[in-house]
C-alpha cells in the first residue's frame, strides 16, 4: 500500500514539530547544572526576584530555591522583553514555576534566558 505523498509530508511535520515537546526533558534546578547545553524545562520555587532597570541591557531576574547570591538556577528576561512580562516580579514572586529553554551557564551558576511569558509555566 503506497501512502499519497501528502501524508508523508504532515508525518515528517509531525516529528520535527511535535516530538521535540514530547520528548522534552525536565530537572529541578540542582540537576540544570549537569545539562548546560540542552534545551529543556527546569522546575523550582522563585525564591527571590530583581530588576535592575539601571543595568545594561535592563535585566529582571527570578532566582529559583535559593535567593541571590545563593540561588540554585535563575530565569533571566532581558529588558527588550520585559514589556510581554508584564510585571514579572509581581507575578513570578514565591510561585512555583517551570521555565522551557536553552540551560546556559554564567558564571558557574545555570540560567534559561525567556524571551517569551510561554516559557514559563505557574505550577499549582
Amino acid at each position: 500500500m503506497q501512502f499519497p505523498r501528502s501524508l508523508g509530508l504532515l508525518a515528517v511535520l509531525t516529528l520535527v514539530f511535535v516530538s521535540p515537546t514530547f520528548a522534552q526533558k525536565r530537572y529541578s534546578t540542582s540537576e540544570a547544572k549537569q545539562h548546560i547545553g540542552e534545551t529543556a524545562t527546569v522546575c523550582g520555587d522563585v525564591a527571590s526576584t530583581h530588576y535592575a532597570p539601571a543595568t545594561k541591557g535592563r535585566p529582571t531576574f527570578l532566582n529559583l530555591d535559593e535567593a541571590y547570591p545563593k540561588q540554585t538556577f535563575t530565569i533571566l528576561i532581558w529588558g527588550n522583553d520585559r514589556s510581554k512580562f508584564g510585571d514579572p516580579e509581581a507575578i513570578y514572586a514565591g510561585k512555583k514555576v517551570c521555565v522551557t529553554g536553552l540551560i546556559k551557564d554564567y558564571k558557574g551558576a545555570p540560567e534559561v534566558v525567556a524571551e517569551q511569558p510561554s516559557q514559563i509555566e505557574i505550577r499549582k
